[in-house]
């Protein structure tokens, strides 16, 4: 990670910290809490993504899993919603490990399709197993956080503004301490030559694996969290619209970049958003959303993290010229 990145991801942090003091609307907040959840989600898929070089449409499985698990927990079986969330990120690891095994060994078209087709699977079972997941209709009035006497429903969404933030930072740090340790290395190697990587006595199949679950913890986090903020959990979680929105936060951010997609999805979130609230362009906005995934790609495939990189590094070089001449 260059020193220009982290002076980007602290100014972020610093300022999103910020934000609430602000921003009093709650419905602001809640695009910013909606933009949280989607970038852990985005930066967790870049992992395996971009660092791995695995293109796998699983990490839509993984959410959904979370999602309903710590819904089922929380509704049904009235454990508290402290727990569920994490409970969801165990689930999510225990379906990452079902796909990575099939997966493993497999290359291209068919980890995308093997991927997708569990995703698929997963929502058959919630719309057929309505005794248990609410069917189409989903499960709903599942409890909220609180802490003793604080209710996190009636603060204009401030306590779940930061939790939401505190995770997102939680993981990010975690994913760029993993990207830089061996095994991020061993990651990189693998997706960059393979059997290189094989020769050098690095097992292809098991770090698909590794990187499987590991990328799915947080993701399934993230649906458990997801479901405990809406007090719903849906089908929806599973739908393609989901996935494209996701993976074009991971393309236009920039993948193996891992801040590149958190901010993506903070940019993406908010100008869906409002797109949508002018007429005429509340379908016409996935073609943008896509339509813009294309543009940057083309002009630096290494996403918008990448051009922003550039710019504070060309403007550190000009700085320092000037410095030198006065």
């Amino acid at each position: 990670m260059t020193r220009n990145r982290l002076i980007v991801a602290l100014a972020a942090l610093v300022l999103l910290a910020l934000v609430p003091i602000f921003v009093l609307d709650s419905y602001t907040r809640h695009l910013f809490i909606i933009a949280f959840i989607y970038a852990i989600v985005a930066v967790n898929w870049d992992l395996s993504l971009g660092f791995a070089g695995l293109f796998n449409f699983g990490h839509l499985a993984f959410f959904g899993t979370g999602a309903y698990a710590a819904a089922i927990l929380a509704r049904t079986l009235e454990v508290s919603p402290w727990l569920a969330i994490p409970a969801g990120g165990v689930a999510a690891a225990v379906a990452a490990l079902l796909i990575a095994l099939p997966v493993a060994r497999l290359q291209g078209i068919y980890v995308v399709l093997v991927t997708f087709a569990f995703s698929q699977l997963a929502l058959q079972i919630v719309l057929s197993q309505g005794d248990i997941t609410g069917g189409a209709e989903g499960i709903v009035r599942i409890p909220y956080l609180t802490i003793g006497e604080y209710s996190f429903i009636r603060d204009y969404k401030l306590g779940y503004y930061y939790l939401s933030l505190g995770l997102l930072a939680l993981s990010v740090t975690l994913l760029l301490l993993l990207a830089r340790s061996p095994f991020g290395k061993s990651l990189r190697a693998v997706r960059d030559n393979p059997d290189y990587a094989a020769s050098r006595g690095i097992s292809v199949a098991r770090q698909r694996v590794l990187v499987l679950v590991a990328s799915s913890v947080f993701t399934g986090i993230a649906g458990g969290f997801y479901a405990i903020y809406l007090r719903v959990a849906a089908p929806e979680v599973f739908s393609f619209a989901t996935l494209s929105l996701v993976l074009s936060m991971v393309l236009i951010g920039g993948a193996g970049s891992i801040l590149g997609p958190a901010l993506a999805a903070l940019a993406l979130t908010f100008g869906t958003e409002a797109m949508a609230g002018i007429r005429g362009m509340e379908e016409a906005r996935f073609i943008i959303v896509a339509l813009a995934m294309i543009l940057v790609l083309r002009i630096a495939p290494r996403g918008v993290i990448d051009i922003l990189g550039r710019g504070l590094s060309l403007r550190s070089r000009r700085n320092a010229k000037t410095g030198d001449e006065s």
